[in-house]
């Protein structure tokens, strides 16, 4: 199967116009052949923290929000990253998959939240996982991927790829972005699609970077730091990978 990481800039607390990037780039990636795409961290809204806390309107109501058409419809699996509203009074950060023909899979809910997120957000607690095409797939937002119990969840449960919906800015993001992620293609012998924000992007500025390693860490595809893009690659279904030593303690966001 070939699947795809995503990058792009998103229009601050706009919907609509990052529905439609994202619908964009979703049918990009089915063209180039790609059965799923995985987006950043808040995607729809960007992250734009003071406009989703002080904006209900901006908090999708569920998977079958009609905002979510646009990306749906774009013919492939999709794992969208967005605000999503809860039970209480606060929302979530989740990611929601969609198959190729715009039926939901699962939602998986953020559980560790970074810093200032905690003010905004409320946080999940169930690892989040699902099947496509004969493959198990794990999902992991952003600082959850600095926990190796997140990915190793989905490991322990035969999951053979990790979707990260992140943001890793310039300066020490950029050696997070590549240390945690092939770190963790190393320690659990997965797959694993890093989808990042490119540009202005809330208080920082997206690295770009998007990419899939192999198991055992080696790279099999990166976008560039400048351009709204895909990274492709082919995963698969091998079994007998030998697997490293669990990853160390979180080292930040």
């Amino acid at each position: 199967m070939k699947i795809a990481a995503a990058q792009l800039t998103c229009a601050p607390a706009d919907v609509p116009a990052n529905a439609a990037r994202a619908a964009a780039l979703a049918v990009r990636a089915r063209e180039e052949g790609a059965e799923l795409v995985v987006f950043p961290e808040l995607v729809l809204t960007g992250y734009a923290l003071p406009a989703i806390a002080a904006d209900p309107g901006l908090w999708l109501s569920g998977p079958e929000d009609p905002r979510l058409d646009p990306v749906r419809s774009a013919g492939t699996a999709t794992a969208v990253n967005v605000a999503l509203r809860a039970d209480g009074p606060r929302p979530v950060i989740a990611t929601l998959v969609h198959d190729a023909r715009g039926a939901h899979v699962t939602t998986y809910v953020k559980q560790h939240l970074y810093r200032h997120e905690q003010e905004v957000f409320a946080a999940g607690g169930v690892p989040g996982r699902f099947e496509l095409g004969g493959i198990g797939f794990s999902l992991g937002i952003c600082y959850d991927n600095h926990f190796p119990e997140v990915p190793g969840a989905g490991a322990a449960a035969g999951c053979r790829v990790h979707l990260a919906s992140s943001l890793y800015g310039t300066g020490g993001g950029i050696a997070e972005r590549s240390t945690i992620h092939p770190g963790i293609a190393r320690d659990h012998g997965m797959y694993v699609a890093l989808a990042n924000h490119v540009g202005p992007a809330g208080p920082w500025t997206g690295c770009g970077g998007a990419a899939v390693w192999a198991p055992g860490g080696a790279l099999l595809a990166e976008a560039d730091d400048r351009t709204p893009s895909l990274a492709l690659a082919e995963v698969g279904q091998e079994v007998g990978l030998e697997v490293g030593p669990q990853a160390g303690p979180p080292v930040g966001a």
